[in-house]
């Protein structure tokens, strides 16, 4: 175990590459890294770029990256830009003018007040090139905001990303334009979307994109994660947000019988009641074997599952929202390696995380568990409900 700690630290601070099926995966767990291959992806567009995010933020990241797009369109090339209505809130509709006055496409998702609006399209994905042999595709649980390519010295969130070269990243391009079209369309149905959702999550082959949305049922990406759940006998998760309903954790369990199961969740985060919510489920996971810890050093927004030689990367976290509401993305990886490569950044990660243990959660006062049970009921049965009820009576 001792001769692998080098290696799992310069997993982390490193880039490294892969190649599966004919694709080139390159993984960045760093800001600095994710934010240098964002810009040579837009700068090295030759064709098209589409972009997709929950949050772009009007900050120094978010200039950049409009200044690169407006680039590219002086080159010729042609820009399509898909932001979520609630997410990116704060930033106003003048901030893409010059975007969309030069020919770019652009819209918000849902930006009309009224039921559909409290769907969200937590997805976040830049790609170019899309319709040639270069097709280049980053993805992963980071927003377009300065704290999302800082350090841990920065405070910032701690995130990872994903860059695909290949063929896989060219069968985005007919989901996006998709979701775009319906995005633009203010008479758009919902059952529209829950089409595209359905028609675009890939079922075979080692690289496999899944995505999650308003479903009267599970989503694509819940039902790939529960029947990997149910074969899986190792199980490795970094999940940001972490409120999962009973029967997640009896599948979860289940692993942890079979085999080993290990989670990190977020000590830290820009919601209290996440954290909470989180806290409430670990009683029940240590009681069926699972082991549970805390990443301590900024807060956590990472999504990430390694499923024996199976891994789940994108932007979905494991809540209620993100399996069974939001629009979601996710990269399900079927290949050993990889699963070896991720699982070794799991491994560092957890050098920064605590344990949580019986006699840890013994030590909590009535005060605390309440809080917890209080976190648990606002982000599963309060916004969880009214929001699944609003969206399933909109046709």
């Amino acid at each position: 175990m001792s001769a692998g700690r080098g290696q799992t630290k310069a997993m982390a601070t490193g880039e490294r590459s892969i190649s599966v099926d004919g694709n080139r995966l390159t993984f960045l767990p760093e800001g600095a890294q994710r934010w240098a291959a964002l810009m040579a992806l837009i700068d090295g567009a030759k064709t098209s770029l589409r972009l997709l995010y929950y949050i772009y933020a009007a900050d120094r990241s978010g200039a950049a990256v409009r200044s690169a797009l407006l680039r590219a369109m002086d080159r010729g090339v042609s820009v399509a830009l898909l932001i979520d209505g609630f997410g990116s809130s704060d930033t106003h509709a003048n901030y893409f003018r010059e975007l969309h006055e030069r020919g770019a496409k652009f819209c918000r998702f849902n930006p009309s007040l009224g039921r559909s609006y409290l769907l969200r399209n937590h997805q976040k994905l830049a790609l170019a090139d899309g319709e040639t042999d270069q097709a280049r595709i980053l993805i992963g649980g980071f927003n377009i905001e300065d704290s999302y390519f800082g350090d841990l010295a920065d405070k910032a969130w701690r995130d990872i990303g994903l860059l695909a070269e290949g063929p896989a990243a060219a069968r985005v391009v007919a989901y996006y334009d998709a979701l775009m079209s319906w995005a633009l369309n203010r008479r758009s149905r919902m059952k529209t979307l829950r089409a595209v959702v359905r028609r675009f999550s890939e079922h075979d082959g080692p690289l496999q994109w899944q995505y999650g949305g308003p479903m009267q049922f599970k989503s694509p990406w819940a039902l790939a994660t529960i029947h990997d759940l149910a074969r899986a006998n190792d199980l490795e998760m970094i999940a940001a947000y972490f409120a999962p309903m009973s029967g997640m954790i009896r599948r979860i369990a289940g692993v942890a019988r079979r085999g080993r199961v290990r989670i990190i969740t977020a000590a830290k985060s820009d919601n209290r009641a996440t954290i909470d919510a989180a806290r409430s489920t670990y009683a029940r996971l240590l009681r069926r074997g699972a082991q549970v810890f805390e990443y301590q050093p900024t807060r956590l927004h990472s999504k990430l599952l390694v499923m024996d030689d199976v891994v789940h990367v994108g932007s979905s976290n494991f809540d209620l929202r993100s399996l069974y509401l939001n629009m979601e993305m996710m990269l399900r990886v079927h290949d050993p390696d990889f699963a070896i490569m991720m699982r070794s950044y799991f491994e560092h990660e957890l050098g920064n995380s605590s344990p949580i243990t019986a006699d840890v959660l013994r030590k909590a006062g009535w005060l605390q568990r309440l809080r917890w049970r209080i976190g648990w009921f606002l982000v599963t049965s309060l916004d969880y409900t009214i929001t699944r009820r609003f969206a399933l009576r909109v046709p």
